[in-house]
């Protein structure tokens, strides 16, 4: 059984360059009884927010790498802090690469192996329901979300894809409409259809496609505040 968070309080970390924070903040404070505040990426600690959300855009205009730069803002050492003490840490999109350059989480997000900026929706199959941002969903659920993403091909070699098996780290998995993994349905070329892992210890979570943006019935699909909603129950 699930309850309500008391008290849940959501920093989204804002980089120059982001460019999905308002939507990320605006879904967020759809939660019932939930403080949501900003938190500028030349801030030293994360207050007393008890989940942190890196949002999609383009930090640093993707220079270097995507999430090259961001790693080094003062604000990610409080990141760094705060998942090392449990605390709950989302990384969505550029969110994502961020959280692998921080080695918050292992692999790396290369460019897509089409070589091109993808925006659509896809699919996803859930395979674990353990963790902050899945609790409220069952295992082989398929859920439906937009993608927007020029780096998204998940990268890692052979033995840390095969300890990311073993552990049970694959959160999420590009698939059909059926819950089918399939070559034809990974978007980006990403190794086993990886669109999201979370470290060992499941407090971690970075996923690229964008549930922000399929929240609201005006949007036509709801599916990402599954997500957001399993964050706000225990």
């Amino acid at each position: 059984m699930t309850t309500a968070v008391q008290n849940l309080k959501v920093g989204v970390v804002v980089f120059p360059g982001s460019n999905c924070d308002r939507d990320t903040l605006h879904v967020a404070s759809l939660l019932p009884g939930a403080q949501v505040r900003s938190v500028w990426h030349k801030e030293t600690s994360l207050g007393d927010c008890n989940l942190a959300i890196l949002p999609g855009g383009f930090s640093y205009g993707d220079y270097l790498r995507c999430g090259a730069i961001a790693r080094f803002s003062p604000v990610m050492k409080a990141v760094a802090d705060f998942a090392q003490k449990g605390g709950t840490v989302i990384g969505i999109c550029n969110g994502f690469q961020v959280l692998t350059e921080s080695h918050l989480l292992p692999g790396v997000l290369l460019p897509n192996e089409s070589r091109k900026f993808i925006c659509k929706n896809v699919h996803l199959r859930v395979e674990r329901t353990d963790i902050p941002a899945t609790r409220g969903l069952n295992k082989g659920d398929v859920l439906k979300m937009p993608i927007a993403h020029g780096d998204g091909n998940f990268f890692a070699d052979e033995e840390a894809i095969a300890r990311l098996e073993k552990n049970g780290q694959v959160v999420v998995r590009y698939c059909d409409e059926r819950g089918n993994v399939t070559a034809e349905a990974n978007p980006n070329g990403a190794r086993n259809n990886i669109a999201g892992i979370c470290n060992e210890r499941g407090n971690v979570f970075g996923l690229m496609p964008h549930p922000e943006r399929c929240s609201e019935d005006i949007l036509g699909n709801t599916d990402g505040f599954r997500i957001f909603k399993s964050l706000a129950t225990l």
